[in-house]
């Protein structure tokens, strides 16, 4: 993106102007991830909250009490960490010049397999530590089968899809000018000059 090429060719000047802009302090980086681990982290807390929520619902039904919310909790701040993790190995890279919706769903469906995959990585080692073998500790998403795996693989990506339109936008049209475009005062004015 020429957003991208522009803060690389500018940290590389050297010239009249002077050294590089300054790196941030470790303070403020800190700062900066603690915020982001935050955000996703909410995200998260809220999707798999309504996940757990939907799951009380239908074992209610069912007449099995259940309430998961501190699952989702825990999940929420173990996959924030696997969402910065992907983030800092930014795999949809190489699809930036590309349309965005080529780096949207792509990256959505990678953190889909990549929350499955430790999601059951997570359950088998549960399993391990309790004294169980790795069959017997390998979940059953969705309710078990074929079509349990499919509507949670489906839901999932469905559900992460925004937060990687939302990303990817961010990274085309710069995030000061994303936020002004969703929240700042006359937004809409500024969208449409452009």
């Amino acid at each position: 993106m020429p957003q991208e090429r522009i803060v690389i060719a500018g940290s590389q000047a050297g010239g009249a102007e002077g050294a590089a802009a300054p790196q941030p302090s470790l303070k403020a980086r800190a700062k900066e991830e603690f915020r982001r681990f935050l955000i996703l982290f909410a995200y998260l807390w809220v999707l798999f909250g309504v996940f757990s929520l939907n799951q009380a619902v239908v074992l209610r039904e069912n007449g099995l009490d259940w309430t998961g919310q501190g699952i989702a909790f825990i999940n929420a701040l173990v996959f924030a960490k696997v969402m910065m993790l992907f983030e800092m190995f930014d795999p949809g890279r190489w699809l930036r010049k590309r349309p965005l919706i080529y780096p949207i769903l792509y990256e959505a469906f990678l953190l889909t397999v990549m929350f499955l995959v430790v999601h059951v990585i997570e359950k088998v080692i549960r399993g391990l530590i309790g004294g169980g073998t790795v069959a017997d500790s390998l979940p059953s998403i969705g309710g078990g089968g074929l079509t349990g795996l499919l509507s949670v693989t489906v839901i999932t990506f469905l559900a992460l899809t925004p937060f990687f339109a939302v990303r990817n936008l961010s990274f085309a049209l710069g995030s000061d000018r994303l936020m002004a475009l969703l929240f700042g005062p006359g937004a809409r004015e500024d969208a449409e000059r452009h």
